[in-house]
């Protein structure tokens, strides 16, 4: 590989060994769709600095990978069989902690874009990306910086303004609007994700009666999506995540 002063750019992401040699920056990638795979490979193999060392087809294969290549950086699909890019990325955090995740995906939902930071993920980049900007985030995470699509900054930000908000009215005293027993028990299983149909069966009551009590609870607190609702949750420790 040639020195920094003859490929600047190609450099800027590389590490270097004990010796000062530059290293290229291992990265795995893992989608079910083996034709994405191969796109991302092509792509990345034109860049000096970054060395694909290998592929996942799902989430199982791809925490094995990790364990046993230990690349820099994870290009991680968010929906995957077998077990979700998602759970993944929460396994692979937990047993290779220095490895860098980056969902690539499709997904523009917000709870999968929340979902991925809670597991641990550096960035989650839409698929729709021009390819370079897929080789400028792996340099990025790899040195520390956080990474999202533009289009789903807002959401995060958005989020963040609500939760300060709410922030200062409580130092101002504003009182927080009472929920009632059964709305508590809506919003703790709404937090752990369960769908209107589900959390009527566990309460005994219609799917409808789910959803008037979900518009509550929103209009309660302010808030604007359900994903607003499980941060609140989570903050006002009516639900603690393991």
């Amino acid at each position: 590989m040639p020195g920094c002063a003859a490929a600047p750019q190609a450099c800027r992401g590389a590490r270097r060994d004990g010796g000062g040699a530059v290293q290229p920056i291992r990265v795995l990638v893992a989608d079910d769709h083996a034709l994405h795979r191969r796109g991302l490979e092509m792509v990345l193999s034109t860049e000096e600095d970054i060395q694909i060392v290998g592929e996942a087809a799902d989430g199982d294969e791809a925490v094995r990978k990790v364990e046993e290549l230990l690349p820099d950086v994870v290009l991680m699909d968010v929906r995957m069989p077998r077990t979700s890019g998602i759970e993944a990325c929460a396994l692979v955090k937990a047993s290779a902690p220095s490895t860098k995740i980056i969902m690539l995906t499709s997904s523009d939902e917000e709870s999968d874009l929340f979902d991925a930071v809670r597991a641990g993920a550096s960035g989650y980049l839409l698929k729709d990306v021009p390819a370079e900007e897929v080789a400028d985030g792996i340099r990025a995470v790899l040195g520390g910086q956080s990474l999202i699509s533009p289009s789903m900054a807002g959401l995060l930000l958005g989020e963040f303004a609500a939760m300060r908000r709410r922030d200062e009215e409580r130092e101002l005293g504003v009182r927080t609007p009472r929920l009632t027993p059964r709305e508590l028990e809506v919003l703790r299983l709404l937090s752990r994700g369960l769908p209107n149909r589900e959390i009527a069966g566990q309460l005994a009551i219609s799917e409808n009666t789910v959803k008037n009590h979900v518009r509550n609870i929103l209009e309660k607190l302010q808030l604007h999506s359900r994903m607003e609702a499980v941060v609140y949750a989570v903050r006002e420790k009516i639900v603690e995540l393991s």
